[in-house]
């Protein structure tokens, strides 16, 4: 019997189950047909955090910052490259604590760049500063 995982759409947030031995073929949603894995971390909003958060049976890795950050700048291509490299096992996205204050308030982000790792709706593991991409690859995976 094949198993199967929710993954949600990183561009219409609509879940899709998808059979796990399929999860790296570049699947497509099956509402909106993009790709379900571009190697881009997502982008989530107020409006799209939950969803991605408690519906995806894949662990989410979320990295809150700010334009105006310094270090979150420098992380961001760390970041990008990591998404390349842990999905489809991981969906990488990312929460602009300055277009969302409510999500760094309820999540008591004090200071950026924060990652936090989600896994069934929960955080699970929290990461305060900004690390390279061979570490920040290392404490993801550590959570596998």
């Amino acid at each position: 019997m094949s198993t199967s995982k929710i993954v949600v759409c990183p561009h219409c947030h609509r879940p899709n189950r998808v059979p796990e031995a399929r999860l790296g073929d570049q699947g497509r949603c099956g509402h909106c047909q993009q790709v379900l894995f571009d190697g881009t971390p997502t982008v989530l909003t107020a409006a799209s955090f939950d969803r991605h958060i408690e519906r995806s049976e894949l662990p989410v890795v979320v990295d809150f910052w700010a334009p105006w950050c310094g270090p979150c700048r420098a992380m961001a291509p760390a970041f990008a490259a990591a998404a390349r490299q842990l999905e489809p096992a991981f969906r990488l996205a990312k929460v602009n604590t300055e277009e969302e204050p409510s999500l760094a308030a309820r999540f008591a982000i004090r200071s950026i760049p924060t990652l936090a790792l989600f896994r069934q709706g929960k955080e699970v593991a929290r990461q305060a500063g900004a690390i390279d991409g061979a570490s920040l690859v290392r404490w993801v995976r550590s959570f596998d």
